[in-house]
């Protein structure tokens, strides 16, 4: 292998999608070729259900620049990208969907624009073609998500990327449970750039994230991004507080000063479930951040590995 062109490694994280695996090696590899650029492809297979590991080794046998993980069970989306970053050897890494949405072809207008002085540039996909109801989440998520970190985000951007070296090492070291491949580039701080890119229909399988998966996911990235929802309980909690004072002081005149009897079985049992219902809810605030804690200080690993093709070596 010569040493004037870059190597690039494309890390395919790969659920449900195994029919679009050999046009996507195909694309890249032609791809590729305009950059020009050596590069090897790592799909991680996270527990497909379909036959994808067996189209992997097979795409592997045939091209030693084809690369395979297969992980133990289904870890999650951003533990597989995390699974193959950790293997790369490139100078640039592309991270990118194994379902075509995110074209192949691409991958030259993100590197093209990181060659501008960028050290990460994402795929800005102006137009996307999910359907409605994805498209609307992710604003959503976004909108909270930004909420509660003080940030802002731009949901037009998911995990199509290209880093350099230097900042998949610096990713390599974050070792948090809760992971997002996004967010924790962003949070790194390397000078990133985005640039548009077309956005491809999904042609084969369909989206893992049901309704309870991205309310799960939005949960863990919020939760371990700040800490906003335990001021907001505490200042809410003061609220009540303040409030009860207030009642209790007109009561109070009402009854001493007024000679009015007080009355109102009905409502104090109303504010009864009411604080009841709030502290609950504290609690289990309080419950989701201590379960996290917990996780961390488990120290389980992030993914196990059943296998790998062409004798990869982990590079962290």
């Amino acid at each position: 292998m010569g040493t004037t062109h870059p190597l690039i490694s494309v890390v395919v994280p790969v659920y449900g999608c195994e029919a679009c695996l050999k046009d996507l090696c195909t694309r890249v590899t032609e791809t590729m070729e305009q950059i020009p650029a050596h590069f090897e492809i790592i799909f991680v297979n996270d527990a497909s259900p379909d036959d994808a590991w067996q189209t992997i080794t097979q795409l592997a046998a045939s091209d030693d620049r084809i690369k395979g993980i297969d992980l133990a069970r289904n870890f999650g989306q951003h533990h597989a990208i995390t699974a193959g970053l950790d293997f790369t050897a490139g100078d640039w890494i592309v991270v990118m969907d194994c379902d075509l949405q995110d074209k192949p072809e691409e991958i030259k207008t993100l590197y093209d624009k990181a060659q501008e002085g960028f050290e990460v540039v994402f795929g800005n996909r102006t137009i996307r073609q999910d359907n409605w109801f994805k498209r609307k989440t992710s604003q959503l998520f976004y909108r909270v998500y930004d909420y509660f970190t003080g940030r802002t985000s731009d949901h037009t951007i998911a995990n199509f990327s290209i880093s350099s070296k230097k900042v998949v090492d610096g990713f390599r070291r974050m070792q948090e449970q809760n992971r997002f491949f996004p967010l924790f580039i962003q949070w790194m701080g390397y000078k990133t750039g985005t640039v548009k890119v077309e956005h491809s229909a999904r042609k084969e399988g369909k989206s893992s994230y049901n309704i309870n998966k991205l309310v799960s996911l939005a949960t863990d990235a919020i939760i371990s991004q700040s800490n906003k929802p335990l001021r907001l309980s505490i200042q809410f909690g003061f609220l009540i507080a303040l409030g009860s004072f207030l009642y209790g002081l007109y009561l109070f005149i009402r009854y001493f000063f007024l000679a009015q009897p007080v009355q109102g079985w009905t409502s104090v049992m109303v504010s009864i479930y009411f604080i009841g219902g709030l502290i609950f809810f504290n609690f289990g605030v309080l419950g989701l951040y201590l379960g996290k804690v917990f996780n961390e200080a488990k120290a389980r690993p992030l993914y196990l590995i059943r296998e790998t093709t062409n004798d990869m070596k982990e590079r962290r």
